[in-house]
């Protein structure tokens, strides 16, 4: 998370403070889905800022949602490498995965944000993208190293899944089918024992 200001210079204690108000809150609005539908005023608001300082750190609502969105990729991204670090290499997969859909169970309204913000044309998207991928990608090589995976199956598809999880989220047992997709996932990337 960046405590610099759009200069590159470290913030004040009260501009981070400040920032974070603001990020916070819009942090919860997006993960509800309704980040677009508030006026971008209402933000400082909510977050009990000034207008001006709102506009000082996010000139735009777009400048808003990418820096939540960052935010929520580099989060995302140090989990795997906390996983990574601290668990057995399959159960570290096996856990972010299934993290995943826990994530999207509670930022429920994520889908629809970040179909608006891909609108926009942002690169933001697609940093967060290859960022998630690289991570899901070390996390596989991983396992595949020690022995647990099949080495025939890029990360990509298990990212494909992903990306299909959340594309059906608004299904009616939604968790409980994300929850059997990821268990097919892994299940399908286990190395078969000779027999």
């Amino acid at each position: 998370m960046s405590t610099e200001g759009s200069a590159g210079k470290p913030l004040r204690a009260d501009a981070r403070r400040n920032r974070e108000a603001v990020l916070a809150k819009a942090r919860e609005i997006f993960a509800a889905g309704s980040f677009y539908d508030l006026r971008f005023d209402d933000f400082a608001r909510l977050a009990g800022v000034g207008t001006g300082t709102l506009y000082r750190h996010f000139p735009t609502r777009e400048a808003l949602a990418e820096a939540v969105y960052r935010n929520e990729v580099a989060t995302l991204c140090g989990r795997a490498r906390e996983l990574q670090a601290t668990l057995p290499a399959a159960e570290a997969l096996a856990t972010f995965l299934r993290g995943m859909v826990g994530y999207l169970a509670a930022h429920h309204g994520l889908a629809r944000t970040l179909a608006t913000l891909m609108t926009t044309g942002s690169d933001v998207l697609a940093e967060g993208s290859r960022a998630l991928e690289q991570a899901v990608t070390d996390l596989v090589a991983a396992a595949v190293r020690d022995g647990h995976l099949r080495d025939d199956v890029p990360a990509g598809a298990v990212m494909m899944a992903l990306h299909g999880i959340g594309a059906a989220h608004d299904r009616p047992d939604w968790r409980a089918e994300a929850d059997g997709v990821i268990t097919l996932v892994l299940d399908g990337l286990r190395r078969s024992r000779p027999s």
